[in-house]
């Protein structure tokens, strides 16, 4: 099965199918990469503050894949925005990838009530591993449009994605629009609702009558709206599921309704980007 490509800002593809391994134990995770891979995955999202880096390159070199075919994602600890801080860390996520490049390295999150609400001076030095090939995309992750806004105002370059909670519950439409303007892509993190998504009878009427499970569901809804999705799952049968989302579109109908499950702030389910100061 071909997973579609989408072309960002600076002219690199990323998949717009991935793999996550938030919370995936850093012991687990070798095993765990190693089996999505087997499925087809080739776009995996992982994180400094996830502790499972290692897993994720020991998986990649032990899975005969050249480095190219496999897109990695990491993000910088909240606790490293210091540029010195953040080059070092840096350095010590290639080493645990094994790698001498990431294909896309992300500001985890704004932090506006931490280091006096400096985030500026953290893109900066992300610009700099795109210069020297380290970082081939960089982007940004839950960032608010005004967190956006004074990146345009005070830098230069846009990120080239910017992965925020989106689904069916929370479709941060706001985001997504100052995404879409900027020229952004929009990755989502929780698509299936942290599982919620199989509880909900609309989504279940849908699923039933495409024969389709819930989740596959939310997924194709995020896809069609062009959204980059990674789901996470320990399970083999359900790595598959997850992947298997390309043989079937839903209505206008369809993704009108699933739209209309979409309850603002009150859906989100993650800390807010704004209040968010946790440093890890």
């Amino acid at each position: 099965m071909t997973v579609p490509n989408v072309t960002l800002n600076d002219g690199n593809t990323i998949p717009q199918l991935g793999f996550g391994v938030f919370q995936v134990p850093p012991a687990e995770t070798a095993d765990v990469v190693s089996r999505a891979l087997e499925v087809g995955y080739r776009h995996i999202d992982t994180a400094q503050m996830y502790r499972n880096e290692a897993g994720v390159g020991e998986a990649i070199a032990a899975s005969g894949l050249a480095r190219d075919d496999v897109f990695v994602t990491s993000k910088l600890n909240n606790g490293f925005h210091r540029p010195d801080d953040a080059r070092r860390a840096f350095d010590e996520t290639l080493t645990r990838l094994g790698t001498d490049h990431v294909d896309l390295f992300l500001i985890h999150w704004p932090l506006p009530t931490q280091y006096g609400g400096d985030f500026v001076s953290t893109w900066e030095t992300l610009v700099e591993f795109q210069r020297d090939g380290r970082a081939r995309s960089i982007g940004v992750s839950n960032f608010q449009p005004a967190h956006l806004e004074r990146l345009a105002a005070q830098t230069e370059g846009v990120p080239a994605v910017n992965q925020v909670e989106v689904h069916p519950f929370f479709g941060n439409a706001a985001v997504r629009e100052a995404n879409r303007a900027a020229g952004i892509v929009t990755e989502a993190w929780a698509p299936i609702a942290q599982g919620k998504v199989g509880d909900d009878p609309v989504i279940v009427g849908i699923a039933e009558r495409l024969g389709q499970t819930p989740a596959q569901v939310a997924l194709r809804w995020a896809l069609q709206r062009g959204d980059v999705v990674f789901p996470k799952t320990t399970h083999t049968e359900r790595m598959r599921e997850n992947f298997d989302v390309f043989g079937f579109e839903l209505s206008d109908e369809d993704m009108a309704a699933i739209d209309g499950l979409d309850r603002g702030e009150d859906g989100r389910q993650g800390p807010h980007p704004d209040t968010m100061d946790w440093l890890g």
